[in-house]
C-alpha cells in the first residue's frame, strides 16, 4: 500500500465517501489509488473553484465533509474564492492540495509556491505531510478537525513522495469533539431580560436556520417572551416553506436592516454575530442595531445551541406556546411580462416539495424571501461569504448529496460566468439540477451600488464596466457547449413552459431568462 492508498482509505473509513477533483502532475498517485479504492465516489471539476463549491454545497445538504483535491498551489488559488465562502458557511471540508515531492522543492521548479501560506486565511487547520508514513495519521487529524464545530476548512498539504512512497494505513479516526456547552450563567441572565419585554430581539445564525427544530424552539421563545425572531439575511441552508416556522430575516441593504431593528433594546445573539453591513457606505453605520441596544451572547457557534435552546425554553415555559408555522400557500401561476417577480412566482407556484435552491440571483433576488415563503418546504443555500461564483457549484455539489431532491440554481448571468464550468459536471453526473439564468446582461448590483456610493448614474466610462452587452452571453450556446439542454426565453409563458420541463425530465436543464 502506498501513502495515497493508504490516505483514501482513512478518508473512506472516516466517513469522507466523496472526493470533488481537478488533479495533475503531483496528484496522479491519489487519482491512480481510486482504481484500487472504489468506495471513494470521484468526481471530475473542470476548474478548481468548481471542485470547492460543489464540496461546500455537499457538506451543506448532507451535514458531512467531502474533499476537494486541488492541484499545487495555484490550483488552491483557483478555488479560494469557494473556499472563503465555505468557511463563512461553517462547512466541513477536508482539503488536499498536492505539494512537489519534498527532494524536489529546494529547486522552485515553476509551480512552487508558498502553500501553506495561500490555505491559512481559508483554512481553520493547515498541516502539510511529512512522509508517507505520517500520511494516513495526518488524514484522519483532517477529518476531525473539519468535524470539529460548528464545522471547519482542514487543508491537508500532500507532498507527490507522500503519496508514491509505501505506508501502513489505513488509521481509524477519532471521534471529533463534541461542541463547548453554553455558560449556565448566561441562558438564565438571558431568561431574566426575557422575562423583562423590553423590545428585545432573538437573531438567528447559520447553525440555527439550518434546522427547523431549532427554528421552531426560537419560535417558541419568542413567543413566550414577547421577543422578535429574526434570521440573517445570509445563510448556509435556511429551513424554509410550508409546515416550517416563520421569521422575519434582515436585509443587504443597510437602511433597510437598519429599519427592521430601529426600537431594539436588547439583541440576543442565538448562534450569530452582531449584524453589520456588507460594505460601508458613507454616513451610514457599519454596525446595524441601534447604537443604544445592548448585545447579548446566549450561545456561540462553536458550543452546544440546542442544549442551550432548550434550556432556555424550559424556563421560561416556552414549551407551552406553538411555533408560527408557515402555510402551504402556492401562488396562481403569474400572467403579464417576464421579470424577476414573475420568475420567483413561478418558482413558487411549480416548486416540487423538499427542493434546494442555490440562490446567487444577485440584486433580482432581493424580492424572492416573501413570495416564496409559503411554498412547498425546501432549503436555501445562500453566498454565504459574498464571493461570486458560488450558485452553480453549491448546487452540483447538493445534487451529488441528495441526488433524490431537485436542485434548483437562480443564478445572475454575470455571476454564472465565475464558475459556468459546473455544467459539465452536471452534464457528467445527469444531476437533476434545473438551472435559472436572470440575464439583464449587465452587472445591475453595481448600478445600484454606484448611486449608493458616489451619488450619481454610471456615464459613458464607467457604464461600460458594469455592462454583459457588445457582445451579449450566449447562455444557450455555452449551456449546449457543456451538455447541458438549455432554452432562451423573452416571454412568461415561454418561461413557464420551460420551467415545467426542466422540473419534470430527468438530468440537467437551464433557462436563460432575458429580463
Amino acid at each position: 500500500m502506498n501513502g495515497a492508498e493508504s490516505i483514501i482509505k482513512t478518508l473512506i473509513g472516516g466517513g469522507v465517501n466523496t472526493c470533488f477533483m481537478n488533479p495533475g502532475t503531483s496528484e496522479i498517485h491519489f487519482v491512480s489509488a481510486l482504481d484500487s479504492v472504489r468506495e471513494m465516489r470521484s468526481v471530475l471539476c473542470l476548474f478548481e473553484g468548481v471542485a470547492t463549491g460543489c464540496a461546500d454545497g455537499y457538506a451543506r445538504v448532507t451535514g458531512k465533509p467531502a474533499a476537494a483535491l486541488l492541484h499545487l498551489g495555484p490550483g488552491l488559488g483557483n478555488g479560494i474564492a469557494n473556499l472563503h465562502n465555505a468557511k463563512k458557511a461553517y462547512t466541513p471540508m477536508v482539503n488536499l492540495v498536492g505539494q512537489h515531492a519534498t527532494s524536489h522543492l529546494e529547486y522552485d521548479a515553476p509551480l512552487t509556491a508558498d502553500i501553506e501560506g495561500l490555505a491559512r486565511p481559508v483554512s481553520h487547520w493547515v498541516r502539510t505531510t511529512q512522509n508517507s508514513a505520517t500520511a494516513a495519521a495526518d488524514a484522519a487529524a483532517a477529518i476531525v478537525a473539519a468535524r470539529t464545530p460548528p464545522g471547519q476548512i482542514a487543508t491537508l498539504i500532500l507532498p507527490s513522495d507522500a503519496n508514491w512512497d509505501s505506508a501502513n494505513g489505513p488509521v481509524s479516526t477519532p471521534s471529533p469533539p463534541k461542541p463547548s456547552p453554553a455558560s449556565p450563567e448566561r441562558i438564565s441572565a438571558v431568561a431574566k431580560l426575557l422575562r423583562r419585554r423590553e423590545n428585545t430581539v432573538l437573531l438567528m445564525g447559520d447553525p440555527v436556520m439550518r434546522d427547523e427544530k431549532l427554528i421552531g424552539m426560537a419560535s417558541r421563545i419568542a413567543k413566550s417572551s414577547g421577543a422578535r425572531l429574526i434570521g440573517n439575511w445570509y445563510g448556509s441552508r435556511v429551513s424554509r416553506g410550508a409546515g416550517r416556522p416563520v421569521f422575519e430575516r434582515l436585509n443587504y441593504g443597510v437602511d433597510q436592516s437598519i429599519r427592521i431593528l430601529r426600537g431594539t433594546r436588547h439583541l440576543v445573539l442565538v448562534g450569530a454575530r452582531e449584524p453589520v453591513g456588507f460594505f460601508a457606505y458613507p454616513n451610514k453605520p457599519s454596525l446595524l442595531a441601534p447604537p443604544d441596544a445592548r448585545i447579548h451572547h446566549l450561545v456561540d457557534v462553536h458550543e452546544d445551541i440546542p442544549a442551550a435552546l432548550e434550556a432556555l425554553a424550559e424556563a421560561l415555559g416556552a414549551f407551552s406556546f406553538s411555533p408560527d408555522l408557515a402555510p402551504l400557500q402556492r401562488p396562481a401561476l403569474p400572467t403579464g411580462d417576464l421579470s424577476p417577480e414573475t420568475i420567483w412566482t413561478t418558482l413558487a407556484a411549480l416548486m416540487p416539495e423538499n427542493a434546494i435552491v442555490s440562490d446567487e440571483a444577485i440584486s433580482a433576488g432581493r424580492m424572492a424571501g416573501p413570495l416564496t415563503q409559503t411554498a412547498p418546504p425546501h432549503d436555501w443555500l445562500h453566498v454565504t461569504g459574498g464571493s461570486i461564483g458560488q450558485g452553480l457549484p453549491v448546487a452540483t455539489g447538493a445534487a451529488i448529496g441528495h441526488p433524490d431532491r431537485q436542485v434548483i440554481v437562480m443564478e445572475g448571468d454575470g455571476s454564472g460566468m465565475y464558475t459556468l464550468q459546473s455544467l459539465w459536471t452536471q452534464a457528467r453526473e445527469s444531476l437533476n439540477v434545473l438551472t435559472v439564468i436572470l440575464a439583464n446582461r449587465s452587472y445591475r448590483i453595481l448600478h445600484n451600488e454606484m448611486k449608493n456610493l458616489c451619488g450619481k448614474e454610471a456615464g459613458p466610462r464607467s457604464s461600460p464596466m458594469m455592462s454583459l452587452d457588445d457582445p451579449d452571453l450566449d447562455w444557450v450556446a455555452l449551456s449546449q457547449g457543456m451538455g447541458v439542454p438549455a432554452k432562451r426565453v423573452a416571454t412568461l409563458e415561454a418561461f413557464i413552459d420551460a420551467f415545467r420541463r426542466g422540473i419534470e425530465e430527468p438530468g440537467p436543464y437551464l433557462i436563460e431568462a432575458v429580463i
